[in-house]
């Protein structure tokens, strides 16, 4: 199968390093888990955050990104695994700590209800304790979507929400756009009802 994605990732670490605020959000955990990281591309946030020493498994259907980001784990001896994949394919998000989705959503109108229902089915999957961490362009609905889906299913609360600029620079063309990372933490049952 053509994944559009192979032929972008010709040119090594596209989309540069991974962001400062994620990288320091994780520098912060006490607990050094299990991260899945969903459309994990060359694995520029796996390797940064393999880095930090969580044991990271990055799904993404390039198969080019993947063996970039393995070839990148073996040279520098990091915690790194990669499976290719569609997101929707994922049935283990119960085996994480952490689950990573940076710049997953679009919410178009044609990927809209198929992104909220993976969003609701990652909520309802990850254990108790585990942490989602959402990076997404600060742009237009697309915060008030990923909110509006979160609170559908009342099962997490917010532990940080951080905005931050992201620039991109691919030769010579740079573009800066707003973005804001949240964090949900799943919660047991009789946590919400007592913040009822």
């Amino acid at each position: 199968m053509k994944v559009t994605y192979d032929q972008y990732y010709q040119t090594k670490n596209l989309f540069g390093e991974s962001y400062p605020e994620l990288v320091a959000f994780f520098e912060r955990q006490l607990r050094r888990g299990q991260i899945l990281d969903v459309g994990c591309g060359q694995g520029r946030d796996a390797l940064a955050l393999a880095r930090l020493g969580f044991s990271v498994v990055g799904v993404d259907v390039s198969r080019v990104g993947i063996d970039q980001m393995i070839n990148d784990a073996k040279a520098e001896q990091l915690s790194v695994r990669g499976r290719i994949s569609d997101m929707m394919a994922i049935d283990d998000f119960d085996q994480f700590d952490f689950v990573l989705l940076n710049s997953m959503f679009h919410f178009t109108r044609k990927e809209r209800s198929k992104e909220i229902q993976f969003i609701q089915q990652v909520i309802r999957q990850i254990k108790m304790g585990c942490q989602i961490v959402f990076c997404i362009q600060d742009i237009g609905e697309k915060v008030m979507v990923l909110n509006e889906a979160i609170a559908s299913e009342d099962q997490s609360r917010r532990i940080l929400e951080e905005v931050f600029m992201y620039v991109f620079d691919n030769e010579g063309h740079t573009s800066t756009t707003r973005y804001r990372m949240i964090v949900e933490e799943k919660m047991k049952s009789e946590t919400r009802l007592s913040q009822l």
